[in-house]
């Protein structure tokens, strides 16, 4: 398993969500295989910190549905499939257009026009490649994403979003990562002229538009992290343990979740 090279120096709850963060990445890279049980003392000798944020990042990482904490075996990685991914994004979808709908007249026009002018930059020629520009669009993406669940009105879909964002993240940071190595940034530009979509929709105050705008945003990503995340599945549950592990409650529809 990846060692961090110094112990986390940020304070409680950030050390929870970097470790959170870390551990997805790994689960959707691969270097954490389905059915690999997570120690806790070896996390804390890897992270540098205490058991006490290890056992927070793994009870949120059984909240969101990626690992099983199970009686006398501790916490064990599930299998995702991409068709997890296609169901957690498809809840997504209806969480995040219903928040989209009810901010629209809720935010700042200055925020909105702010955005769109980041957005703009984002979709030139000229500013899509490198680092920087992944960096840049991670930041927008975020921050629209953000402004959207704080302005719905609907403190409960708040909450939710805000709950699973780390997993829609690292969704997008590891496709992002993905197409980075291919040196391949034709999605990224997509996604910024997707997000001005919104914005311009939000600007002119037309929530069906808005709504819609979002809705086409979120199948684009759906079609693009099937493809981005191929090891989403890798390392299946051995065929027993598939049986004998009990599904978790996991944020499916009937899981959403994310730059």
């Amino acid at each position: 398993m990846p060692r961090t090279a110094r112990p986390l120096e940020c304070d409680h709850g950030q050390r929870r969500r970097t470790i959170v963060e870390s551990l997805l990445t790994d689960v959707f890279h691969g270097r954490i295989l389905a059915g690999q049980h997570l120690v806790t003392q070896e996390l804390a000798d890897r992270f540098g910190v205490s058991h006490t944020p290890i056992r927070e990042a793994l009870i949120t990482l059984a909240g969101i549905g990626v690992i099983d904490l199970q009686p006398n075996r501790g916490a064990v990685v599930r299998k995702v499939s991409a068709r997890e991914v296609r169901e957690i994004c498809h809840v997504r979808k209806a969480l995040e257009c219903e928040a989209t709908r009810t901010a629209c007249g809720r935010i700042e026009r200055d925020q909105l026009q702010s955005l769109a002018e980041d957005l703009k930059r984002l979709t030139s020629p000229t500013s899509r490649t490198g680092a920087r520009f992944i960096a840049k669009a991670r930041e927008v993406d975020s921050r629209l994403h953000d402004m959207i669940a704080n302005a719905c009105g609907n403190l409960f879909l708040a909450s939710e979003l805000n709950r699973l964002k780390i997993l829609f993240r690292t969704f997008r940071d590891v496709s992002w990562e993905h197409d980075n190595q291919r040196q391949d940034y034709h999605r990224l530009t997509e996604e910024a002229h997707e997000h001005l979509a919104i914005v311009d929709a939000l600007l002119a105050g037309n929530r069906s538009e808005s709504a819609r705008a979002m809705s086409r945003h979120i199948r684009s990503g759906i079609r693009h992290w099937s493809k981005a995340l191929p090891t989403a599945s890798a390392g299946a549950l051995p065929p027993r343990q598939q049986r004998s592990t009990p599904r978790r409650k996991t944020p499916l529809p009937n899981h959403d979740s994310s730059h």
